[in-house]
C-alpha cells in the first residue's frame, strides 16, 4: 500500500500554524481563509491517520509527532523552493525574489548606502528585507524563511557558506570632555565598568565589545540596555555613561547633533567581520557571491 504524500500546500499551512500558534493568523499569512486552512489540515491528519494538532478554544498545541512532522516539512519546503530557485537563477543572475535578514546593528547603516544602487542595477531583483537579531536571523536561514543573512562574525552560524564583506572597527563613545584629554585610542583599562552601557543579550555587538575588552568584570557590571544603538547614543549624550559603537554607525552619522566623542578601542580584537552567509550547497550560491560584491562596494 502506498503511503499518502502530503501536498506542499498542506505542509505550508502546517508550518504557518506552528510558527504563529493561531489558525486565524496562520491563514492570514498564507492568504487563505481560516476555514480553508483548517479543513486542509484536517484532511492531512485524516489521510495520514494521525493527530498532529490538538485544538481547543484558547490554545493550539502540536503533538510530539506533529512537531517532528513540522521539522521535516521545513526541509521539504526548503528543497522545493531551492528547486524553483535553481531554474530561476539559470535565467538571469541576481533576479527574482530574495529574502535577506540583516541584524539591527548593521541594517540602518549599510542598507541606505547600497539599496538605491542595487535597485538601479538589478531591477528584476525583488529583495525582501527582514531586520532581526543574529540568533533569530540564523534560525530563519536554516528554517528556510531567509535565503541569506548579513551579520557580524564571530557568531555561531552552523553549516553555512560565507563571503566576508569588510571589517568594522569598534569605537568607545563618551560625553564630550569626559575624559578631557582622550588618547587617540582608548585602552580597555580606561573603561569604567560602572558606566559602561551595552545592548542586552541577543545582540552580538555586546559580545564582540566585551570580548575585545577582555575584562571579565565588564560583563558582570556593565548595564545592559535592551533597546537600540540610537537609544544608547542618547543616553551617552545626556551624560549617563559611555558605550561601544561600530564604526559604520558613526560613519553613517549616528553621532550627528550630539556632544559625543568617539575613539577607536585599543585591542587586537576591536573589530567585527561583516559577512554575508547562506545555506551550504544552495543553488543560488553564484547569486549570493554577486550580491556580496555589491554589498562590499556599497
Amino acid at each position: 500500500m502506498t503511503a499518502y504524500l502530503p501536498t506542499l500546500k498542506q505542509l505550508q499551512y502546517l508550518v504557518a500554524l506552528h510558527e504563529r500558534g493561531h489558525f486565524g493568523r496562520a491563514a492570514e499569512s498564507c492568504f487563505v481563509s481560516q476555514s480553508t486552512l483548517s479543513a486542509s489540515l484536517r484532511e492531512l491528519e485524516s489521510l495520514l491517520g494521525v493527530m498532529l494538532v490538538e485544538r481547543t478554544r484558547r490554545v493550539v498545541r502540536f503533538t510530539p509527532l506533529g512537531d517532528q512532522v513540522v521539522a521535516k516539512a521545513h526541509l521539504v519546503l526548503r528543497a522545493a523552493e531551492e528547486l524553483a530557485q535553481l531554474v530561476e537563477a539559470s535565467a538571469q543572475p541576481l533576479s527574482g525574489e530574495l529574502r535577506m535578514s540583516v541584524i539591527p546593528t548593521i541594517a540602518p547603516f549599510l542598507l541606505p548606502r547600497i539599496l538605491p544602487q542595487l535597485r538601479k542595477e538589478r531591477p528584476q531583483l525583488k529583495l525582501y528585507l527582514r531586520e532581526e537579531p543574529s540568533a533569530a536571523a540564523i534560525e530563519s536561514l536554516h528554517q528556510g524563511r531567509a535565503d541569506c543573512v548579513v551579520l557580524a562574525l564571530p557568531f555561531a552560524t552552523g553549516e553555512v557558506e560565507a563571503e566576508h564583506l569588510f571589517d568594522d572597527r569598534l569605537l568607545v563613545a563618551f560625553p564630550k570632555d569626559d575624559p578631557r584629554d582622550p588618547p587617540a585610542e582608548i585602552p580597555p583599562s580606561l573603561i569604567d565598568e560602572s558606566r559602561l552601557m551595552l545592548l542586552e543579550d541577543g545582540h552580538c555587538l555586546k559580545d564582540h565589545a566585551l570580548s575585545a575588552c577582555n575584562r571579565p568584570e565588564l560583563r558582570a557590571n556593565a548595564t545592559m540596555i535592551g533597546t537600540s544603538l540610537h537609544t544608547l547614543v542618547q543616553m551617552v549624550d545626556n551624560g549617563l555613561g559611555l558605550t561601544i559603537l561600530p564604526e559604520m554607525a558613526v560613519t553613517a552619522g549616528i553621532l550627528h547633533h550630539t556632544q559625543i566623542t568617539a575613539r577607536p578601542l585599543q585591542s587586537a580584537a576591536a573589530s567585527r567581520a561583516i559577512t554575508l552567509v547562506w545555506r551550504k550547497n544552495s543553488p543560488r550560491t553564484d547569486d549570493f557571491r554577486l550580491l556580496a560584491a555589491k554589498l562590499r562596494v556599497g
